[in-house]
């Protein structure tokens, strides 16, 4: 077993997730009983780029070449799927980013339908938090809803409207991991490959 600290470097396309994702990643890595991993800063890429042929890969490359050799832990990179099928655009993605680097492991996560939709799934564990209601309940369409981020401001109470760059950090830190991992096919998809960057199998 290496006794190199586990290392993720990530990719993203929202400002929100810069700051949101570390702090999903650092729980999880508590959760796993890893209190000394090195999660990098994540690295901004527009989605138009990095889905666009040769985008991600070379956002890829240049990760990979920042990662300590040997080392356990991996590339992840998260992306809303805003209208494509995850499970379409995803693999394909996956595929392109292995072809570059298929000495990395690598993870590619599409948020379906973006970030915000894994705090609708654990929308109870908000409630009288944040600025929400006592009384929230998981919207039935929390992976189909066009505006999550719409919806966390109408759901607010204080009056206030939702702003990644400001309260996707703080709810990433409040949500419910495993009511969110129960409700949502894609969170549940997202822990699953952080346990892959970690212990190099996947879990089907």
């Amino acid at each position: 077993m290496s006794t190199q600290r586990v290392t993720i470097a990530s990719v993203v396309e929202g400002e929100g997730e810069l700051s949101a994702l570390p702090v999903v990643l650092h729980r999880l890595m508590y959760a796993e009983g890893i209190w000394d991993a090195d999660i990098r800063p994540p690295h901004l890429v527009d989605r138009g780029r990095l889905v666009k042929q040769g985008g991600l890969e070379a956002t890829v490359d240049a990760l990979a070449r920042r990662l300590p050799p040997g080392a356990p832990g991996g590339i992840l990179a998260l992306i809303d799927a805003d209208d494509d099928c995850p499970a379409d655009l995803g693999p394909s993605l996956l595929d392109r980013a292995t072809v570059v680097r298929p000495d990395r492991r690598i993870s590619v996560v599409l948020a379906n339908r973006e970030f915000e939709a894994w705090f609708l799934a654990a929308a109870p564990s908000l409630g009288g938090r944040a600025g929400m209601p006592y009384d929230l309940a998981v919207p039935g369409n929390h992976e189909t809803l066009r505006d999550c981020k719409g919806w966390l401001t109408h759901h607010r109470t204080d009056g206030g409207q939702y702003k990644p760059r400001v309260d996707q950090a703080p709810l990433a830190d409040l949500f419910d991991l495993d009511l969110a991992r129960a409700n949502s096919a894609s969170f549940d998809k997202f822990c699953r490959d952080v346990s892959y960057l970690i212990a190099g199998k996947r879990k089907v």
